[in-house]
């Protein structure tokens, strides 16, 4: 038994007299402690990201640049130009390279990029005018299975778009990834679900239809059979979901820890679907609203009722995937990366709007006051780079 010693008001301090005796520094109360872990935690993954991440994440956007500007066919040269300089959303998802360890952090943050990459390149052909605008987003997009499928052979992913011939670009985008992740210790554990996450984002880019192209009433009913029973989403809410990365991104991380398996990938993968997918999508649609509108395309926040209603929506979402991402490995990294992915959408300039500052502060109170530091980050850098007119989009 400890013993404790008076003080001059007669209570007992914190500490018993053995641990002052053995040399031990104080340690703060387990409640201020637990307030500590996520401050801590982003600040490890700050300094991780722009030490050891950003740098090789910068250099693989390099060499997919000057590999893009190879194109023998213009327009796909323009288009694939166009989609690398939403470095942004490449960036963030070298940020799931923050969780892997050193010896796999390099192959992590290849695979990461190479995906992303693949999948803005991709998005931004199957907008593009068309005669089959269901079957070219498919067939398009079914290079990322492939990106996720080592061994598989390639298939004809330009058959109903109307330019060919991209010198191999995709293809080589496509094995980079394979690759890096099958040389990942966790990815036979991971690779199925990650799969299972790739092709709910084949089909929501092949529904996701412009007025002119038919609209988004069978995006809606394919929706309606995917939302989870009882959660109380919209079926707009779990298309967002459906059409994020992030899960992908998460399972490609985890892949990299070699004491995680495949019930592992299944909690992550519910924690990202459908929570904080939707989330994620739905803050680009905020940021791409004027884009959507001028393309006949319309916003999935033009279904909530008022941007009130969009906020509330969206903090629920946000509290929501906070509890779904309790039961992940590293939860704290996990919820600073969320923070992150927020941080980036309200920070753009697209977002200073009535809307934006509604969702924002709404998000604010789910969050916690690290989105707003992150925010302030992000603005920073933002005006940075345009300073030095860097491209950050």
């Amino acid at each position: 038994m400890s013993t404790t010693i008076q003080t001059n008001n007669g209570h007992a301090p914190a500490l018993p007299v053995v641990a002052v005796a053995a040399g031990r520094p104080p340690q703060p109360p387990a409640s201020v402690a637990k307030q500590l872990a996520l401050p801590r935690a982003f600040a490890d993954i700050v300094l991780r990201y722009l030490l050891l991440v950003l740098p090789s994440a910068t250099r693989e956007l390099a060499g997919w640049r000057s590999h893009a500007g190879e194109i023998p066919n213009p327009h796909l040269r323009r288009h694939a130009l166009r989609a690398l300089r939403k470095r942004g959303n490449i960036e963030g998802a070298a940020l799931f390279a923050t969780l892997a360890p050193a010896a796999h952090r390099a192959r992590t943050v290849r695979a990461l990029v190479a995906f992303q990459a693949a999948y803005n390149y991709l998005d931004t052909l199957s907008e593009l005018p068309s005669r089959e605008p269901v079957a070219n987003g498919e067939q398009l997009h079914q290079a990322l299975l492939t990106a996720l499928h080592p061994g598989v052979s390639h298939l004809d992913y330009y058959a109903y778009n109307p330019d060919q011939g991209d010198g191999g670009y995709l293809c080589a985008i496509l094995d980079t990834t394979r690759r890096a992740v099958s040389g990942l210790p966790s990815f036979a554990a991971m690779g199925p679900t990650a799969r299972g996450a790739a092709a709910r984002i084949v089909d929501f880019q092949t529904l996701n239809l412009s007025e002119s192209q038919g609209g988004h009433a069978e995006l809606e009913r394919w929706a309606a059979t995917l939302t989870p029973a009882g959660s109380g989403l919209a079926w707009w809410e779990t298309a967002a979901s459906a059409g994020s990365s992030l899960a992908v991104h998460a399972l490609i991380a985890a892949a990299s820890d070699p004491h995680l398996g495949s019930l592992d990938a299944r909690e992550i993968d519910r924690a990202y679907f459908p929570w904080l997918g939707a989330l994620h999508s739905l803050l680009d649609s905020l940021v791409d609203r004027a884009e959507d509108h001028g393309n006949r395309q319309r916003s999935l926040l033009d279904y909530y009722h008022s941007p009130a209603d969009a906020a509330i929506n969206l903090s629920s979402l946000a509290t929501r995937a906070r509890g779904a991402g309790q039961r992940v490995p590293n939860p704290s990294s996990h919820r600073v990366i969320a923070t992150a992915m927020c941080s980036y959408y309200l920070s753009a300039p697209e977002c200073n709007t009535h809307e934006g500052r509604i969702i924002t502060r709404s998000l604010t109170k789910a969050l916690g006051i690290p989105l707003n530091v992150a925010i302030l980050m992000f603005r920073v850098r933002r005006l940075a780079a345009t300073l030095t007119r860097g491209a950050y989009a």
